[in-house]
Formats: C-alpha cells, sequence, structure tokens
C-alpha cells in the first residue's frame, strides 16, 4: 500500500522540532530532526482525534516525541497507562497494519476510561491488545522480551505516589524493572513526566505531581537501563512548579477551577523531561 504524500499542514507537524542527545552524563547536543514520517503524520491528523486533544498537540509535540523515541510501523509498541487513550489515539491507526499496540493498564477502575475511549471506535482500536500493569496490582501482565518500545507519558510519578496502591506506597522501583523485563534486549524505554527542579525537596515527589530527572534516572539504571538520549521539545520554562495543588494546577486539569485561569492558562501545560533509555543486548 502507497502512503499518502504529507500535506503541508502534516509537514508543519515536524518542523522545528530540537532533540538534545546525551552519552549517559555528557551534556546534550543538538541534531537535525528526524525525516517526517507520513503514516504517523496521517495518524496525528486522522479523523479518530478529538478537536480538544488537537488542541494540546502544541504542548505534547507527539510527532516530534514519538520520532525522538524511535517510533516505527512495524514494531510492537507497549503503552503504559493510556489513561483516557491520548496516544493511543495516534498509536492504534499508525500500528495497525504493520506493527502492534500493547496498552497496559491498573487492573480493575484503572483500566475503565481506555476501554470506554477504545469502544467509541472500535474498527480503529480493532487490533490493539490489552494487559495489565504492573503485577503487583495484579492482573495479567506483558510476557517477558515482547517488546521493542515501551512509552509511558506522565506516570512516573503517579507510582511515586502510589496511585491505585490500596496504602500508596512507592512501587516506582518495581515498575521499572517489569518494563525492562518485557523489553527484548536493545529495545526502548521512552519516558515523559512533569520535572521537578533537582535542587528541590525530594519529598514533593510524593505530592506535587512532579519528580526529578535523577529519580526517573536512578530507578531505570537500578532496573539495568542505561540512559541514551535527552530532549527538551516538551519543555516549559513558564512552569513555576510551586503550586499548592501541584502541577494539577495547571491546564488540562486547572483545578482551580476559575480562579486565576487566565493566569495558569498562559503558562499552559507542564515543564517536562523526555527520556531515552535502552535495554542493554548483553
Amino acid at each position: 500500500m502507497r502512503r499518502p504524500l504529507l500535506t503541508a499542514a502534516a509537514m508543519a507537524l515536524f518542523a522545528g522540532a530540537t532533540i538534545f542527545v546525551t552519552d549517559m552524563a555528557t551534556s546534550p547536543q543538538a541534531q537535525a530532526a528526524p525525516r517526517a514520517d507520513a503514516a504517523l503524520a496521517a495518524a496525528i491528523a486522522g479523523p479518530q482525534r478529538s478537536a480538544a486533544n488537537r488542541a494540546r498537540d502544541p504542548y505534547r509535540h507527539p510527532a516530534q516525541t514519538l520520532h525522538f523515541l524511535g517510533i516505527k510501523d512495524h514494531l510492537t509498541v507497549v503503552e503504559i497507562w493510556p489513561g483516557t487513550g491520548w496516544y493511543t489515539e495516534i498509536l492504534a491507526p499508525y500500528l495497525k497494519d504493520r506493527g502492534r499496540l500493547i496498552i497496559a493498564s491498573p487492573p480493575g477502575r484503572g483500566s475503565a476510561s481506555i476501554e470506554q475511549r477504545l469502544a467509541i471506535d472500535p474498527d480503529v482500536f480493532t487490533k490493539v491488545e490489552r494487559a495489565n500493569f504492573p503485577a503487583v496490582l495484579g492482573g495479567k501482565p506483558v510476557a517477558p522480551g515482547t517488546a521493542d518500545l515501551v512509552v509511558t507519558f506522565r506516570n512516573v510519578h503517579n507510582w511515586r505516589m502510589g496511585a491505585m496502591n490500596a496504602n500508596n506506597t512507592d512501587y516506582a522501583a518495581d515498575a521499572f524493572q517489569e518494563m525492562f523485563a518485557m523489553l527484548k534486549p536493545g529495545g526502548i524505554l521512552g519516558v515523559v513526566d512533569h520535572r521537578l527542579n533537582e535542587d528541590a525537596d525530594a519529598s514533593r515527589e510524593r505530592s506535587s505531581g512532579y519528580i526529578k530527572v535523577s529519580t526517573i534516572r536512578a530507578l531505570a539504571e537500578q532496573a539495568g537501563f542505561k540512559l541514551v538520549a535527552t530532549s527538551e521539545i516538551n519543555a516549559n520554562p513558564k512552569d513555576r512548579k510551586d503550586y499548592p495543588n501541584g502541577v494539577w494546577t495547571l491546564p488540562p486539569v486547572l483545578k482551580l477551577g476559575e480562579q486565576d485561569r487566565a493566569a495558569y492558562l498562559a503558562i499552559g501545560e507542564s515543564d517536562r523531561m523526555t527520556l531515552k533509555f535502552i535495554k542493554p543486548r548483553k
């Protein structure tokens, strides 16, 4: 099947991306944006995405983020905790013909919202497979050695805070070990999350929704991963990160409602790290 030609609008999705590549702890260096992928651009521009979700593209940069993580349409991809399916709406049609998409959600109420979303467009999501994550919460996990690419967007802080866990204990270390196991040797883990300043009190990771890059890196490396690249594509220097109600003060949640709404909308969504790890072949 021939892929559609890129429209001007689709090309714009990829314009201006800046990627910073690191080798362990060295300083990041900029490199040119990767070649645009017509199939991914088509999925991002597709009718299965709502206007509300499209409006968040300037904050989430789906094309640039997925290219940075090495997305290809023939890969087996595991999306960890897809929430309401913001990225699933892109990944499912993109991987439908040649690849494989597994969504891994916490069992019970944690998977309800994504199941509701998939039911709205069954033709788009017909090949999406299900699993539970993490195993410490029960359910059927992703089999070891399954994935070429594992992605998780704004979730590690939840594990740190003990979300979905009856006693709110931190199970982030277990989660990283499980992601390591589900990847093939040479497979990639992509992490995007709300970034806490490195000089902030570490206790804020348990309440604010923000988490330090150093914390995530330590969790990943303890599980066996190696950091291979970082990107600032999802950074937001306007984010002060000092809100009494944490990251949920900002859009899209806007926890304070109409109180200072214009100011928080002007800040936009949170400052986010974008990290790429590899499972070593040996």
